[in-house]
């Protein structure tokens, strides 16, 4: 328990310190935001606020993460240096389009191709290493870091998916969420009190999960998750890690996360969801990601069947708002509620389930 607070507070501090830093440092390169010409003209005032702020959220979780396990003298776990490597890779995939976009000042950073490779390559190895017993030398009970099925609140032995079917199940998790947080950046601070709330949620469900293990409280309604403890202590620092982003990043923004933030954050929301067994309920409390994304698939979709008649002004969802006439400010408060609902109703079904279990 000391590691989760250490690393949440650690995570904090050194983002609080370091975002200040990268805010003169991008702004003295000239790492500035390019902003759609087709936006809200509201948003061309933050043409050249700088970006790639997501590379200290990235950073100080690492950092936080391995001090707060160096002090309190315990051992990183499998599943945790998977999911680390799972939000270092796609947040290395999300600063190379972010960079190519200032370097080359234009909107459009990877080609979009490229930046599915990376974002499949980098989800496809972490889908296959989690269903492998990678700690061999450890016993785990033959736990493997993630389940052989698809979950709600946790594994149904009886809906078993082959291993290749659930690898390629994985990958259009993480690539979905990855986008959906990266649909979700577009105003001040929106994806960054989002997703504190989603991971101080993880976090619960993870000290919950450690309570409730089978290996220390078997029972009809206790947890088969493999280091749940530890994977709270992420959890943690990512949650202390927007928090302290947020400080900067709020209205009016002095920098943005960018495609480096957003996602090793989306990324790392469905990583969590497998590795504790929930990817069904990871739905319910990323309401707010799902939502952002629907707006944008029914926008599509609408748009080719009435060929050419808009569903919402503009997509995502926020910037309907934004057209009618809202603040932006008013948008994100408003959203951060509609969060918040989704995070409370997926605690409270989570613990409902263990309730009616027990």
């Amino acid at each position: 328990m000391r590691a989760i607070l250490l690393a949440g507070g650690l995570a904090l501090i050194l983002t609080i310190i370091g975002t200040r830093v990268a805010i003169k440092v991008f702004a003295a390169r000239g790492y500035g935001q390019l902003i759609r010409d087709d936006g809200p003209t509201s948003h061309h005032t933050k043409r050249g606020t700088p970006t790639m702020g997501g590379l200290v959220i990235v950073l100080a979780t690492v950092i936080a993460y391995f001090t707060a396990k160096l002090i309190t003298g315990s051992e990183p776990s499998m599943s945790t240096l998977l999911l680390l490597g799972l939000f270092v890779g796609l947040g290395t995939v999300g600063f190379l389009d972010d960079f190519i976009k200032i370097y080359k000042q234009r909107n459009l950073g990877l080609r979009s191709k490229a930046k599915f490779i990376g974002q499949t390559l980098v989800a496809v190895l972490f889908g296959w290493l989690v269903l492998w017993d990678v700690d061999p030398f450890t016993d785990h009970r033959g736990q493997t870091p993630a389940g052989h099925a698809i979950s709600f609140t946790r594994d149904l032995d009886k809906i078993a998916v082959p291993t290749v079917l659930l690898v390629v199940f994985v990958v259009l998790l993480i690539a979905g969420f990855s986008n959906a947080v990266n649909l979700t950046d577009g105003l001040d601070g929106l994806a960054a009190g989002a997703s504190m709330m989603v991971f101080g949620a993880y976090t619960l469900v993870n000290i919950w999960q450690n309570n409730q293990s089978c290996a220390v409280s078997p029972g009809p309604a206790c947890y088969e998750v493999r280091d749940p403890l530890d994977l709270a202590v992420v959890c943690a620092a990512i949650t202390g890690a927007c928090f302290g982003f947020l400080w900067y990043n709020a209205s009016p923004a002095q920098i943005f996360m960018g495609d480096t933030g957003s996602l090793a954050l989306g990324g790392a929301v469905a990583g969590i969801a497998v590795l504790t067994r929930t990817e069904l309920l990871m739905l319910l409390i990323g309401g707010l990601f799902v939502l952002q994304t629907a707006s944008v698939i029914l926008q599509v979709g609408y748009f080719k069947l009435t060929k050419g008649k808009r569903l919402f002004r503009m997509a995502p969802l926020h910037h309907h708002f934004e057209l009618l006439g809202w603040e932006e400010i008013t948008v994100v408060i408003r959203f951060w509620l509609i969060a918040a609902v989704f995070v409370a109703a997926g605690l409270g079904i989570f613990y409902a389930e263990w309730v009616a279990g027990a």
